[in-house]
C-alpha cells in the first residue's frame, strides 16, 4: 500500500563502497539483500529485515565521487503526483535536479534540493510502495533536517507538503522544530546549537536499536566512527550519531 503523501517513504545510501556497505549495515542491522541489477551502472541493493523492504544501497557514480561528493543517505518523501509536487517545489525556490521521470514502472521521482541546499527525493509510488517495514528496531524511524535556514525550511516545506513544524509544548521557535503530517510525528529540524555549521545542508535517517551500547560498540568494531556520542532527550530517548566506514552519517536511538 502506498505510503500517506507527505510522509517518508524510502531511504537509500549512495556510497563509494557498494559492497563494504552491504557487509557492515547487515551486519549492524541483521539486514539480508538483494542486488537488483541495473544495466550497465551496476546493481540497486535492497536490504530487507525479515523479508522486507527496510533501504537501499547503490555505488556512488564516478562524477560525483570525482566532485567530491560524499557517501550519504537520501530520504524520499511521498506524493500523489509527482510532476504537480514538482512545480510547487520550483515554485517554491527549489532546484528540480532530475525529474520528474519514471523508474521503469515501480514509481515516478524527482530530485531536487530546497532553498537551502538540502537534496531531497519526491516518489510517486506504482508498483514499488517504498518501505515494508518501519516501526520496528533495526529500520528507520524519523528524519532530521540539518540547515542553516530553519525558517526558511518551515516555509518551504509546509508550503510543500502541508506538513506542521513547530516547537515542542512551552518550548521556543530556537529549539528542535517537530515536523507533523496527519498529526503523526515524522522528524524535525535541528537548532542550530545542535548543528555542525561546517557541515553542508542533508537530511538525517534515524534507524532504531535495542541496545545502544551493544550497537555502538559492534559499529566501531566494523568501522564505523561515532561523531556523536549517546545523549538523553527528553528523558525518554538515547540517540548518537555515527559515520558508516564510507563516511556516511546516520543516526541510532533507544527507547
Amino acid at each position: 500500500m502506498p505510503h500517506a503523501p507527505g510522509t517518508f517513504c524510502w531511504v537509500d545510501l549512495e556510497t563509494t563502497d557498494q559492497r563494504a556497505a552491504k557487509t557492515f549495515y547487515a551486519s549492524l542491522f541483521g539486514w539480508t539483500f538483494t542486488d537488483v541489477p541495473l544495466g550497465p551502472s551496476g546493481v540497486y541493493t535492497r536490504f530487507q529485515l525479515d523479508g522486507r523492504d527496510a533501504a537501499a544501497a547503490y555505488q556512488q557514480p564516478e562524477l560525483e565521487r570525482a566532485r567530491g561528493v560524499r557517501s550519504h543517505w537520501n530520504l524520499y518523501i511521498a506524493v500523489s503526483d509527482a510532476d504537480a509536487s514538482t512545480a510547487r517545489a520550483a515554485e517554491l525556490g527549489a532546484t528540480i535536479l532530475a525529474g520528474p521521470l519514471d523508474v521503469l514502472t515501480h514509481g515516478r521521482m524527482t530530485i531536487a534540493v530546497d532553498p537551502a541546499g538540502t537534496a531531497f527525493y519526491l516518489w510517486q509510488a506504482k508498483d514499488n510502495p517504498g518501505f515494508g517495514v518501519t516501526g520496528e528496531n533495526n529500520c528507520f524511524w524519523w528524519g532530521d533536517l540539518h540547515t542553516p535556514d530553519r525558517a526558511g525550511a518551515k516555509r518551504f516545506y509546509e508550503a510543500l507538503f502541508g506538513w506542521t513544524i513547530a516547537p515542542g509544548k512551552d518550548k521556543d521557535a530556537s529549539t528542535y522544530l517537530h515536523i507533523h503530517a496527519g498529526g503523526r510525528f515524522l522528524g524535525g529540524i535541528l537548532p542550530d546549537s545542535h548543528r555542525n555549521p561546517k557541515a553542508p545542508p542533508h537530511w538525517m535517517p534515524y534507524f532504531k536499536t535495542a541496545g545502544m551500547d551493544a550497537a555502538l560498540k559492534q559499529a566501531e568494531a566494523l568501522g564505523a566512527q561515532v561523531f556523536a556520542p549517546p545523549v538523553s532527550v527528553g528523558g525518554a530517548l538515547r540517540v548518537a550519531m555515527l559515520r558508516d566506514p564510507q563516511l556516511a552519517a546516520f543516526a541510532l536511538f533507544e527507547g
